[in-house]
């Protein structure tokens, strides 16, 4: 037990430790900002799975697999079989699409590898420019109409791995190059400026099961990078600590209800973009086949309410899982579904 605690000391230390980190820059004595709603790339913090969705995001203890690489890298080494796929497509808020995949390998002893990929189409994005003061007696809008942008976009590719050190613990980490694209500028001289960057990412996640009942907690630090650039103003990534428990709640009524589990899982995150949430889910089971579940998260600008459905039928001695999650979003906006698959090859 002493060597899980020297383990997780310092995913501690880093989760709550570092206020100058997550809580923005120090600018002298008495003088400091937080830096609200000012990191950039933050496609990085939309949720890819329907299943973590529907839980609310409380996933950092739940997750799985080829998935878990988008939340906790330490779970990956947990899935049947030598090798898992998962793909999943979400249509999010203004017509913005996201594509992802992910592999996970079983390395034996050696451990699980992970590759992992993420694609987002912007939509239609019309080109305009700001006309001159005197042009407006011609063009009372104040703008001109260029076409569409052909080079606007978002990706991400991953190498993941991850080690079980014991039964109960497991440690993992992603290395990501990411990059987007927000298209052209033309100012009045003849250059352009392209506004494109890309970067190096770094995310490292623990899960512990506590051998209590069916007890477990997961951390996670995710979107570590240096800042990115874009012309003379600078933003950090959207860097997100979390921490988040399960359990079983059958377990409290009646163990040998093996073919029916109640799922309740909680978590805390902390961005440096945003203030502190607080996410909760359930999840119902009947045997092993058959899940209905619903969330909530709490201080969202986006969205609240979660909930969805999966089936995991065993298909040629193989399991498979398609899930639904519908996201109800907050007065401006549709809502956010998304439909994943995976399967064991």
């Amino acid at each position: 037990m002493r060597r899980y605690v020297i383990l997780l000391i310092p995913c501690l230390l880093l989760l709550f430790g570092s206020p100058d980190l997550t809580h923005g820059q120090s600018y002298g004595p008495g003088v400091s900002t937080k830096k609200t709603g000012q990191a950039t790339m933050t496609f990085l913090q939309v949720s890819l799975s329907p299943r973590a969705s529907s839980l609310g995001n409380a996933y950092s203890a739940v997750g799985t697999g080829a998935e878990a690489i988008f939340y906790n890298p330490a779970a990956v080494t947990e899935f049947d079989g030598n090798i898992q796929a998962f793909v999943t497509n979400t249509r999010f808020i203004a017509d913005i699409n996201h594509i992802a995949g992910a592999l996970a390998f079983q390395l034996g002893r050696a451990g699980t590898m992970g590759l992992s990929f993420q694609s987002v189409d912007y939509g239609e994005i019309i080109h305009t420019s700001i006309l001159t003061q005197g042009s407006f007696q011609t063009n009372p809008q104040g703008y001109v109409e260029h076409g569409t942008l052909d080079n606007v976009g978002a990706y991400a590719v991953g190498a993941t791995y991850a080690r079980q050190i014991t039964q109960k613990f497991s440690i993992g980490g992603n290395v990501r190059y990411v990059g987007q694209n927000l298209g052209t500028a033309e100012p009045t001289d003849t250059t352009s400026l392209e506004f494109g960057k890309n970067k190096f990412v770094y995310d490292m996640g623990v899960k512990f099961n506590t051998g209590f009942k069916s007890f477990q907690f997961g951390m996670s630090m995710r979107n570590f990078a240096t800042a990115v650039q874009f012309q003379e103003i600078s933003n950090q990534l959207p860097l997100t600590f979390a921490l988040g428990g399960s359990v079983d709640l059958m377990d409290f009524v009646d163990e040998s209800m093996e073919n029916q589990s109640l799922l309740l899982t909680v978590e805390f995150t902390h961005p440096n973009n945003y203030a502190e949430r607080t996410m909760a889910g359930v999840e119902y089971t009947f045997m092993q086949m058959f899940s209905i579940r619903a969330g909530y998260r709490n201080n969202s600008d986006v969205t609240d309410f979660h909930a969805g459905f999966g089936v995991s039928p065993e298909i040629a001695g193989k399991e498979i899982s398609i899930d639904y999650s519908y996201s109800q979003s907050i007065e401006y906006f549709d809502a956010i579904t998304r439909i994943s698959f995976s399967a064991g090859l």
